[in-house]
């Protein structure tokens, strides 16, 4: 191949990437629905937080933690259908799932991130448990389509805190599968700031996690926006890029910021950041603060579940942004 001909290929290649890649203005034009937030909420001192969705045929499952009195959670199960991800039907039979009676989750258990394994066509969750002091751990359930039906895979956590940046927390898990690998995004919590962090399980085993030995990989973008701590960051897989959506605090407030990564040790940050923050209107559910920001999609829109701070309790709202130029 010439140097013109080998140019060309190079150009064509280039040429398809960008087609491909999610351009980072959809990430910054998340829009609130309008009159239907916050979905799930809770009277103070009760929080309706840390929630995931799953979409699954013509029907969204959200998993997300209710926050009693004394910061004791429980596992919620709530549905939608996909035509209106906002018309919410709450299991009956909620709580579905309460802390263990003995072990690392014995008084708390949040943070569901739900998945579909393909390797035994079953359904997941890696979730946040705690004993009534830290560390956060990340544990493991199980569970065959039945979204209020779940079994712990062991008793013991499977992203253990157990490394110097995570002595407080190993936990606010989040996944994407890629071929016959489970990527993990976590934070990790220690007597610093908190900081984002990456580990791997196979899929014919997702508890068999293997943290990647760069962590914490993620520490912030040198901004002042998120220069005094990162966590609860929600990976979503694009054509070409894995894209994390993540907490940012400047010591005031959270807000949310986007970097793309293909090796999860390069990092290129949306250039729109922080691309969705506290509402300006005082008055509103989520004015002072904006964390957990996971992304799904449904048709021609991608949809970010957010959980949104007024005072000190947190609720769970619902943005939108189409895929293609508005």
């Amino acid at each position: 191949m010439d140097r013109f001909t080998e140019g060309k290929v190079l150009q064509c290649a280039s040429a398809r990437e960008r087609r491909e890649c999610i351009p980072f203005d959809v990430f910054a034009r998340f829009k609130r629905i309008p009159n239907r937030n916050p979905i799930f909420a809770c009277e103070p001192p009760e929080w309706a937080a840390a929630a995931h969705a799953i979409v699954v045929d013509d029907t969204i499952h959200y998993l997300w933690g209710r926050r009693k009195r004394g910061n004791y959670w429980v596992l919620m199960h709530s549905a939608a259908p996909t035509s209106d991800p906002t018309t919410i039907t709450h299991d009956p039979r909620n709580p579905v799932l309460l802390p263990s009676q003995e072990g690392f989750d014995d008084f708390t258990i949040e943070y569901p991130f739900p998945f579909w394994n393909p390797a035994d066509h079953r359904f997941y969750v890696y979730y946040l448990g705690r004993q009534k002091g830290p560390p956060k751990q990340t544990g493991l359930l199980v569970g065959n389509g039945d979204f209020g039906t779940w079994t712990r895979v062991r008793q013991t956590p499977v992203i253990a805190a157990d490394s110097e940046y995570e002595r407080k927390g190993s936990s606010h898990p989040s996944v994407a599968i890629v071929d016959d690998t489970i990527h993990i995004i976590y934070t990790g919590e220690s007597a610093g700031q908190p900081v984002i962090c990456h580990a791997t399980a196979p899929t014919t085993d997702p508890a068999v996690v293997t943290k990647n030995p760069a962590n914490p990989i993620f520490k912030g973008s040198g901004q002042r926006w998120d220069s005094h701590g990162v966590r609860e960051a929600e990976i979503f897989k694009g054509p070409q890029y894995f894209h994390i959506l993540y907490g940012g605090y400047d010591s005031r407030a959270w807000r949310i910021g986007h970097v793309r990564t293909r090796d999860f040790r390069n990092f290129e940050p949306n250039p729109h950041n922080p691309i969705f923050t506290p509402s300006a209107d005082r008055g509103m559910w989520d004015c002072d603060g904006i964390l957990t920001p996971q992304v799904f999609e449904i048709g021609a829109f991608y949809y970010m579940l957010y959980a949104g701070q007024k005072g000190k309790e947190w609720q769970t709202g619902l943005a939108r942004t189409c895929k293609s130029d508005p």
